[in-house]
């Protein structure tokens, strides 16, 4: 399971990168005022959906289906099946658009009650109309990418959605030096949202050519249809339970200037770590666990959550200790530009500080989730992410009137780990922990290293960074560059000497079989 873990990992995080610059560049082009905030918030409704349908969530419905439907009724019979499901999801978004464009300015008010009455709310509707082209291509994407998954082709689904943050870029530099109008090239960028996904559409179904994973194609709401799709809505949305954490804090921050747009940066940097863990289990862990569930193999069950759950806490927490710490200097260096103020950097930072705070519980979350959607279980993950829902809704309300954007973003924290929590509890109850004694004492030991690493970070950050705060664009990236690495090498470096990580076995897994080697 290490390699395809690995390669997951490594192409969502490329894409996270790829997205810190695309962030950078708007950041740059649009600042953080009501043009962003507008331009952001429709924004927030396409990574919703990628969400709900791409990078991982779809999986956790599909992956088991089509195993099972391969598994008792033959290649052709999945083959059918998921014809009929790509078909279905194609016509469903297609008409989802054309509903959402039409009662939009209703859903931009409910979404962002705070910008009704003002001119920002006309922006936030035009933009997000001209982004709805990618709803209506992300349904298809999102079946191809389930299904190159669910056979074991994890590489392309990996790697394509780099091609949506790549055109992204293009575009937005040539914005930054030929545009000096922020409402236009936010119309622009707008536009650009829908050709991005039309660009992944093109390219998994020019690699799906011969596959013939999906045929015949077509558009079914037989028996079949309905019992998956009756699984996949609720799990599609406790998935996207760390985004919908986020939607929730822009209801109550938009009524304050620019906090959307704060929250929105912050979050982006979170999203960095949750999404190389979320991807890595939809694609990989999901489909482990469904086979071992499926063959009642007990202890395959335990390696594949163990596994799983040793990598989320490996990436968890060093992230979030990283990104507390060096929460000002990452979002000066990243944001820090044109039309973004100094006065936006502390105000990110402090929310990005608070956020990390909750980025452990939404790791778990998303690992413990594997464990009931391997088990076709996607009503228990609905249920957890409502009831966060709601505990950030309550939160956010009150703490939002007490600290303002720092207020709203720790209501999110709140809600992640009420999600967490909730998952924890009913899996207890129904399966109970099935964590060989292996993981349990290498998670202790990668919690010391990651405390160890915290602790040498913040001493060095006390001299390194006073040192190139008010110097240049590159002396800061090198300065957090030596921070960064030297914490990366200390949290390693402890992991290979407490024997967490061991260097030989890795490369053993990294090696490819026999009959594949030149």
């Amino acid at each position: 399971m290490i390699l395809p873990l690995l390669t997951v990992s490594a192409g969502t995080l490329s894409s996270r990168l790829l997205g810190f610059v695309r962030d950078a560049l708007v950041a740059a082009l649009l600042g953080a005022g009501a043009v962003a905030d507008a331009f952001l918030l429709a924004f927030q409704l396409v990574n919703v959906t990628r969400r709900l349908l791409t990078e991982g969530a779809l999986n956790a419905a599909l992956v088991p289906a089509w195993l099972r439907v391969r598994e008792y009724n033959g290649p052709a019979a999945a083959a059918a099946f998921a014809g009929r499901l790509l078909g279905t999801v194609a016509l469903a978004t297609l008409v989802l658009a054309v509903l959402v464009g039409v009662f939009m300015p209703l859903l931009i008010a409910l979404l962002a009650p705070g910008f009704v009455g003002h001119p920002v709310l006309g922006m936030a509707v035009r933009d997000a109309r001209l982004m709805l082209p990618y709803l209506a291509f992300a349904g298809p994407v999102a079946v191809m990418m389930g299904l190159f998954n669910a056979d074991g082709k994890v590489g392309l689904t990996a790697f394509s959605p780099l091609l949506f943050n790549a055109a992204l870029i293009v575009v937005t530099a040539v914005l930054l030096f030929a545009s000096d109008d922020d409402v236009v090239a936010a119309w622009v960028l707008s536009g650009t949202v829908g050709i991005a996904g039309l660009l992944q559409l093109s390219i998994l179904a020019f690699n799906s050519r011969g596959e013939k994973l999906a045929t015949p194609l077509r558009v079914s709401f037989d028996t079949a249809m309905q019992a998956f799709f009756a699984k996949a809505i609720p799990g599609m949305i406790a998935n996207s339970g760390p985004q919908l954490l986020i939607v929730i804090g822009a209801i109550v921050a938009s009524g304050v200037p620019s906090a959307v747009s704060w929250l929105y940066f912050a979050n982006r940097l979170i999203e960095l770590p949750l999404g190389i863990v979320s991807v890595a289990m939809g694609a990989v862990l999901v489909p482990e666990l469904s086979r071992a569930v499926r063959g009642d193999d007990h202890a395959a069950q335990s390696e594949a959550a163990s596994r799983g759950l040793e990598l989320a806490v490996g990436v968890a927490l060093p992230a979030t200790l990283g990104l507390i710490v060096l929460r000002e200097p990452i979002v000066r260096l990243l944001f820090e530009h044109g039309a973004f103020s100094a006065e936006d950097t502390a105000a990110t930072a402090l929310a990005l500080g608070v956020l990390a705070l909750g980025l452990p519980a939404q790791v778990l979350a998303k690992t413990w989730s594997a464990a009931f959607y391997a088990r076709e279980d996607t009503r228990t993950p609905l249920l957890a992410t409502l009831a966060a829902l709601a505990v950030a809704m309550v939160a956010a309300l009150l703490l939002g009137r007490l600290f303002g954007a720092a207020g709203v973003a720790l209501a999110v924290a709140l809600g992640g780990w009420s999600n967490a929590a909730f998952l924890l509890w009913r899996g207890l109850r129904r399966f109970g922990v099935s964590i060989d004694a292996a993981a349990r004492r290498r998670i202790v030991l990668i919690a010391v290293a990651a405390s160890a690493m915290g602790a040498l970070l913040t001493l060095k950050a006390q001299f390194v960074l006073p040192w190139v705060t008010a110097a240049g664009t590159l002396a800061q990236a090198a300065g957090l560059a030596v921070l960064i690495a030297g914490g990366l090498i200390v949290y390693g470096g402890l992991l290979v000497l407490f024997g967490v990580v061991r260097p030989a076995a890795l490369g053993t897994a990294l090696r490819p079989p026999r009959g594949l080697r030149g």
